[in-house]
C-alpha cells in the first residue's frame, strides 16, 4: 500500500512539473500578420527591447502585398516566460505589446522582427532599446537605458532629448548643436540628408533609400551602406523623411554606432597626443573610431595635416605570380599549443611548407636568434597614483630580465601617453628613465595601446616586435573603443603580453609587507579584476599570439616576466625552397606552414629571401 502511494505521489509530481514546463518556457514566440505601414507599440519596464527589419526576400515580398507582412514577437527571460507575462493586442494596423511580469519581478526581453516601413513606439525603464533597419518612424522613451538606432540616413528628421542629465551621445553623421531648454532639459534636433547615397540626377526632395547592414550588438563597423537592387540599383523612397523622436532621462543615445564600439568617455574634448599620432598614422580603422568620438576636433586637426603618404604597393595584373625558378627563403614562425604557449622542442622533420597546396623542400629548421623590439607599456593613472614606486620596481625587474640584445622602449599612460625611453639596449639608461614620471589622472589604456601600434612600432614592420603591458585593465578616458583595435593588432604582427594586476593587491602589499605569506587572504580580501578587464586581456593575447597573465600574487609578476622571455625566444627560422616570386615573395596567402604534431598552430611572422 505504501509503495502504491509513493508511486502516485511521484507520478503526480512529474505530471505537475511537465505541466509547469509547458506553461513556463525559456522563450515565448508569436507571429502576427499586419498591414503595410502598421504601428507597433511596446512597453517593457522589465528588460530590453530590440526591433529589426527582416532581410529575407520572403518577408519583403509579403510586406509589398496588399495584406502587408508579418511581425515575429519573441519574449525571453532566464527565469522563463509564460503567456501571461506578455499582453498582446493587435489589429491589422496596430499591435500593442506590454510586458506584465508575474508576482516576482524578473527581467523579460522583447524582440520583434518586422517588415519594412513600420512605425515604432517603445518605452523602457533601465533596459536598452535597439532599433535597426528601414522603418518609417521611431518614438522611444526610456529612463536610463541606451537607445541605439541603426537606420538609413538618406533623409532623416531627428529629435533627441535628455530630461534629467546633460547629453551623452554618439552619431555616425553630423548633428545640430545641443540646445539647453528649461528645467534642465537638453535637446538636439534637425534634419540630415546624406547626399552621397543619392544619384546625382536625383538629388532633390525625393531621397533615395539605403539600408545599413551593421549589427548593433556585434563588432561590425557602423555606417556601411547597401543599396537595394532594382532597375538602376537604387530603390526610391518617398519625400517624407524617416523620423526619430528619442527621449531619455539619463541614458545614452547612439545613431548608427554599435554599442560595442562606445568609448568610456562620451564628452567632446580636445584630442590627446596619442589620438593625434593615431590620426597621422593613416590607420583607417583607428582614425574612423576617433572621428566618431570627437568629430569636430578630428576634422579641425585632420585639415592641418598634409596628405597621407601610403607605402608603395604592387599593382594587380596578370603577371602577379611569376615563376623564376626556385629560390631560398627563410620564414620566421612561432608554434603554439591549444593554450597559446610556444613550443620549443619541434624537430625539422615535423614541419611542412606548402605553396598553392604543393609541398616545398625544407632545407633547415633552427631556433630564431633575431633580437626583439619590446615596448613596456605602464599604467600610471590615478588607480596606481599611491603606488608609483611599485610600478618603477616592477618595470626595472622586466628590464633586467630581458635578453641583452633586445631593444626596449618604455611608454607610460594615464589620460595621455608619454614616451619615457626610446628603443635602446642600454639597461642603465632604461632604469634611470623610470625615475622621470609621476602617476595620476584618468586611464586612456586603449588609446595608449593603439598609439604603441600606430606610432612606436609602425616603423619596425617586419621585425620581431612585442608589447608587455602592466595595468589593472580598466579604461575610462580613451577615444577608441576596445573592439576598434583588434584588426590593427592582427595586422601589426606584434605579440601582446598583458599583465593585469588589481590595484587592491598592490595596496595590500604596501600596507602589509608580509601579505604574500597568506596568498588566499591576499587574493580574496584585496580586490580582483573586473570581468570586463579579464575578457579583454585574454582577447588581446589571443588575437596577437601572445599570452595573458592575471596576477593574483605579486610574486607572479617576475614569474610572468621570465615566462615572457622564454616565449619570445621560442620561435623557429624555417629555410625552404620557394616557387613564389614578385609581389608574393613575402607573406603570401598562398604560403602555408604547419606541423605534423596534433593540436599545434603555426604563426608566420615574416618571410625574407636568403642569399646563398
Amino acid at each position: 500500500m505504501q509503495r502504491v502511494l509513493v508511486f502516485k505521489i511521484a507520478t503526480a509530481a512529474i505530471f505537475c512539473a511537465a505541466a509547469a514546463a509547458s506553461v513556463l518556457a525559456q522563450e515565448f514566440n508569436k507571429p502576427i500578420q499586419v498591414a503595410a505601414g502598421a504601428k507597433i507599440e511596446i512597453i517593457n519596464l522589465s528588460g530590453r527591447v530590440r526591433s529589426s527589419v527582416a532581410d529575407t526576400p520572403e518577408v519583403h515580398a509579403e510586406a509589398e502585398k496588399p495584406g502587408g507582412g508579418q511581425i515575429q514577437i519573441s519574449a525571453t527571460s532566464p527565469s522563463g516566460v509564460s503567456p501571461d507575462d506578455v499582453e498582446i493586442n493587435s489589429s491589422s494596423s496596430l499591435v500593442r505589446i506590454k510586458v506584465v511580469p508575474g508576482k516576482t519581478a524578473k527581467r523579460i526581453d522583447i524582440s520583434v522582427t518586422t517588415p519594412p516601413h513600420v512605425r515604432l513606439k517603445i518605452e523602457t525603464g533601465a533596459g536598452e532599446v535597439l532599433i535597426s533597419g528601414e522603418i518609417d518612424s521611431a518614438e522611444v522613451k526610456t529612463e536610463t537605458g541606451t537607445i541605439a538606432a541603426d537606420v538609413p540616413t538618406d533623409r532623416i528628421r531627428y529629435s533627441l532629448q535628455w530630461t534629467q542629465s546633460r547629453p551623452r551621445f554618439l552619431s555616425d553623421f553630423e548633428l545640430e548643436k545641443v540646445k539647453e531648454k528649461a528645467a534642465g532639459r537638453f535637446e538636439i534636433s534637425g534634419t540630415y540628408t546624406d547626399e552621397m547615397s543619392e544619384p546625382a540626377s536625383d538629388r532633390s526632395a525625393d531621397a533615395t533609400e539605403t539600408t545599413h547592414s551593421s549589427d548593433l550588438a556585434g563588432t561590425n563597423g557602423a555606417g556601411k551602406l547597401q543599396r537595394d537592387s532594382g532597375g538602376d540599383g537604387i530603390k526610391k523612397r518617398s519625400a517624407r523623411p524617416l523620423k526619430l523622436d528619442l527621449e531619455t532621462a539619463r541614458g545614452i543615445i547612439l545613431l548608427n554606432i554599435p554599442p560595442g564600439e562606445v568609448t568610456g568617455d562620451l564628452r567632446e574634448r580636445p584630442l590627446t597626443n596619442a589620438a593625434k599620432a593615431i590620426i597621422r598614422s593613416g590607420d583607417s580603422l583607428l582614425m574612423e573610431a576617433i572621428r566618431r568620438a570627437a568629430p569636430k576636433h578630428y576634422g579641425d586637426y585632420a585639415r592641418t595635416l598634409p596628405p597621407i603618404k601610403l607605402p608603395p604597393s604592387f599593382a594587380d595584373g596578370p603577371d602577379r605570380q611569376t615563376i623564376a625558378g626556385s629560390m631560398v627563403k627563410v620564414a620566421s614562425v612561432r608554434v603554439s599549443d591549444v593554450e597559446n604557449r610556444a613550443l620549443a622542442d619541434l624537430a625539422a622533420t615535423e614541419f611542412e611548407v606548402l605553396e598553392n597546396g604543393t609541398a616545398r623542400q625544407i632545407l633547415s629548421v633552427k631556433p630564431a636568434t633575431a633580437p626583439f623590439n619590446l615596448v613596456l607599456l605602464l599604467d600610471v593613472s590615478g588607480s596606481v597614483e599611491n603606488y608609483v614606486n611599485f610600478i618603477r620596481k616592477a618595470a626595472r625587474s622586466f628590464v633586467n630580465t630581458v635578453d641583452a640584445r633586445d631593444r626596449v622602449s618604455i611608454v607610460t599612460f594615464n589620460g595621455d601617453v608619454n614616451v619615457v625611453s626610446k628603443f635602446t639596449t642600454e639597461k642603465k639608461l632604461l632604469s634611470e628613465s623610470l625615475d622621470t614620471f609621476d602617476a595620476g589622472g584618468a586611464t586612456a589604456y586603449y588609446d595608449a595601446l593603439a598609439y604603441t601600434l600606430a606610432d612606436t612600432l609602425r616603423p619596425l614592420r617586419g621585425e620581431r616586435t612585442a608589447i608587455v603591458i602592466l595595468t589593472d585593465g580598466d579604461d575610462n578616458r580613451s577615444f577608441l573603443p576596445f573592439e576598434s583595435m583588434l584588426s590593427s593588432i592582427q595586422e601589426s604582427g606584434a605579440l601582446i603580453y598583458p599583465l593585469y594586476v588589481p590595484s587592491g593587491l598592490i595596496a595590500a602589499s604596501q600596507a602589509n609587507p608580509n601579505a604574500e605569506l597568506d596568498a588566499l587572504r591576499t587574493r580574496y580580501l584585496h580586490g580582483e579584476l573586473t570581468s570586463k578587464a579579464k575578457g579583454e586581456g585574454g582577447r588581446l593575447a589571443s588575437v596577437s599570439g601572445g599570452r595573458y597573465y592575471e596576477i593574483s600574487q605579486l610574486s607572479q609578476i617576475q614569474t610572468a616576466y621570465e615566462d615572457i622571455v622564454r616565449q619570445l625566444r621560442t620561435a623557429y627560422e624555417v629555410e625552404y625552397r620557394s616557387e613564389l616570386d614578385g609581389p608574393d615573395a613575402g607573406l603570401s596567402p598562398r604560403l602555408r606552414i604547419r606541423t605534423k604534431r596534433p593540436n599545434t598552430y603555426v604563426q608566420v611572422r615574416s618571410v625574407v629571401p636568403q642569399a646563398r
